[in-house]
């Protein structure tokens, strides 16, 4: 598995495991199987993986798999597991958001994580129209020089506003957003100016909820009401990219190039996002072992100039999605951010 540092003393896979998929509002979690999940993961390569304080019951998951960890494959293990959380406050509570609330949340993931010092805190604001982003973060980075966690990220953050982060003096090491061959929207600014301030981009969304994979080639276009939210949401995002006949295209491209690594469509989907300039790494989920050698495959396939040039054939006809990173999303009265829940914590 291909390694990179956030910043010297912290490696990460290129690969990080997703866990919002263990979430109880996606099933029944048997502990003892996700446990042995998690560590068929790390086995794998992957030693990074990602959760946030809005996810039900995955903070607490994961510190009980550190212990795990430690007690199957001893503390040199442990010591190289990396947990990447995210402090998402509700939409209602960011007009009075106040430093002490950052620090409640912030010991609270301490708590559940069974540590002193959080590997990374990932922050989202949901509305940039509503002030005081910076200063969150500012207070964020107060209680990183507080010794309550190492590193400052943030997530779904547009272009301007991780530019006034910076020039503010927070010492941003990532920035979480949604990439994929279907939605580029960070390469409309943000990924230059993350590349240039060496802020790692982490990406998810790199197989689109699904409709990346060999399951969605060939078939006709669904109709309404979508299986889930995750798909009706990417479902969105393919008729701004350009429609079902031009997402089939692209189907058909990442087959022919997985037929040449014998390997598959989400895997190539996958790969290209993180060979794109910027991009540290893919998240990936997994609600079972099932997923695990698929996963860890991301590491081990290797594109080649023709295999992208192949795929930027059929990008160069895509139409969309338009705007800054987030911005759909951020729009509560559109197609895009009527889809979005923006208030989680009371499940959590």
């Amino acid at each position: 598995m291909d390694t990179t540092d956030l910043r010297p003393g912290t490696t990460i896979s290129r690969v990080i495991r997703g866990n919002w998929q263990l979430a109880g509002g996606h099933g029944a979690i048997d502990r003892a199987t996700a446990l042995d999940d998690l560590l068929a993961a790390f086995d794998s390569g992957v030693t990074t993986f990602d959760c946030a304080d809005i996810y039900t019951g995955v903070e607490v998951l994961l510190g009980e798999f550190r212990r795990h960890l430690a007690a199957k494959r001893g503390r040199e293990a442990a010591d190289r597991l990396r947990v990447h959380t995210k402090l998402v406050p509700d939409l209602d509570l960011l007009p009075r958001l106040k430093p002490a609330d950052l620090e409640a949340i912030v010991d609270q993931s301490r708590r559940r994580l069974g540590v002193e010092r959080l590997d990374l805190v990932q922050f989202h604001w949901w509305d940039m129209a509503v002030p005081g982003a910076v200063e969150a973060m500012l207070a964020l980075d107060g209680l990183r020089r507080a010794g309550k966690l190492s590193l400052v990220g943030a997530t779904n953050f547009d272009t301007p506003q991780t530019r006034a982060i910076l020039e503010a003096g927070v010492p941003l090491v990532s920035m979480q957003t949604q990439y994929s061959l279907l939605d580029a929207r960070p390469e409309h600014g943000l990924a230059a100016l993350c590349q240039s301030r060496d802020v790692a981009l982490l990406c998810y969304g790199t197989v689109a909820g699904g409709f990346l994979s060999d399951a969605w080639l060939g078939r006709a276009e669904p109709g309404e009401p979508l299986e889930n939210r995750s798909l009706t949401k990417y479902k969105l995002i393919i008729e701004d990219f350009g429609g079902w006949a031009l997402f089939q295209a692209l189907l058909r491209a990442c087959r022919t190039i997985a037929d040449r690594h014998g390997s598959d469509i989400a895997t190539v989907a996958s790969r290209a996002v993180l060979d794109r300039p910027g991009v540290a790494a893919v998240i990936v989920g997994g609600r079972n072992g099932a997923h695990v050698a698929a996963n860890a495959a991301i590491g081990d396939l290797r594109l080649s100039a023709e295999d992208h040039a192949a795929l930027e054939a059929v990008l160069a006809r895509r139409t969309g999605p338009l705007g800054d990173t987030y911005a759909l999303e951020r729009d509560r009265t559109g197609r895009h951010g009527r889809v979005m829940k923006y208030n989680l914590n009371s499940a959590a």
